[in-house]
């Protein structure tokens, strides 16, 4: 799978102010409204797919022609970054690749595609099959400029994409994200002044609360979710909760970060 905007690979050897420049043009190509061969409406929890003729993103769908759902995850050994991605159909794994390559910059806050961009599109050159959607270990719209990691990938290659953060980059939740709520809890997340690319009041995501203890002394964050590209605020938790499959993380991430660990394994040990 080959970019389909060349223009918008991450260059490492840019200045900040040229990424930030070009993040700005991501933002203004990509698209957070539903545009995927799966239809949001038929998106259904794993074991409870509807009856319809429309493929879902449910694990009950036996098809072959139901979707590909690839999650990307990183590692990282020394200098290098190290991209997975696991793509799954049915929750079934059918393709997982890696590919390694070295990073040009440190981590900076709100710039992560330059410095993760570069693996994760080998990986994906990597790839036989075409994923329906992707989802993204990063941010997608929420982000300074619209135009986080999932934003930049999906954009891109112009593939669905699902930005899943742990962390809240900007914006502001509807509700303090200091309280433990149950599970299948979604709190939307708005823009602010710390978002530039946008009127402050816009959806940009969604903090979801996948999965939670009964215990009250212990507790699960929620996921900080957010379009990349194609799919809609709304559509991005419903997959997030559609394939979290009883896991904190939805289960192609989940594997993808397995997959990250093994592959830097290999890395490390290159004779074994």
């Amino acid at each position: 799978m080959n970019p389909a905007r060349p223009e918008f690979v991450p260059d490492p050897s840019l200045s900040q102010a040229e990424m930030e420049e070009l993040q700005r043009d991501i933002a203004e190509v990509a698209r957070f409204e539903d545009e995927m061969d799966v239809l949001p409406e038929t998106i259904a929890p794993a074991g409870d797919a509807p009856d319809s003729d429309q493929t879902t993103l449910g694990a009950g769908d036996d098809t072959t022609d139901a979707p590909l759902v690839a999650g990307v995850d990183q590692a990282f050994v020394d200098d290098k970054a190290v991209s997975a991605i696991v793509v799954l159909r049915n929750g079934e794994v059918i393709e997982r690749v890696s590919a390694v390559e070295r990073t040009e910059i440190p981590y900076i806050p709100g710039l992560l595609s330059f410095r993760e961009g570069g693996a994760i599109l080998a990986a994906f050159a990597e790839l036989e099959t075409d994923p329906d959607v992707v989802l993204v270990d990063g941010s997608g719209r929420i982000h300074f400029r619209e135009a986080g990691l999932a934003t930049h990938i999906g954009v891109t290659l112009d593939v669905p994409a699902v930005g899943v953060a742990k962390s809240l980059l900007c914006g502001t939740p509807e509700q303090s994200l200091d309280e433990t709520y149950p599970e299948g809890t979604r709190i939307p997340i708005a823009a602010d002044d710390s978002v530039e690319t946008c009127p402050d009041r816009t959806l940009i995501g969604h903090a979801v609360q996948t999965r939670q203890y009964d215990s009250p002394n212990r507790y699960i964050n929620p996921l900080i979710v957010s379009p990349g590209h194609r799919v809609s605020a709304s559509s991005a938790a419903d997959i997030v909760e559609a394939t979290a499959d009883g896991y904190k993380l939805p289960e192609p991430t989940r594997l993808a970060d397995s997959y990250a660990d093994e592959a830097k394994t290999a890395v490390n040990n290159p004779s074994e």
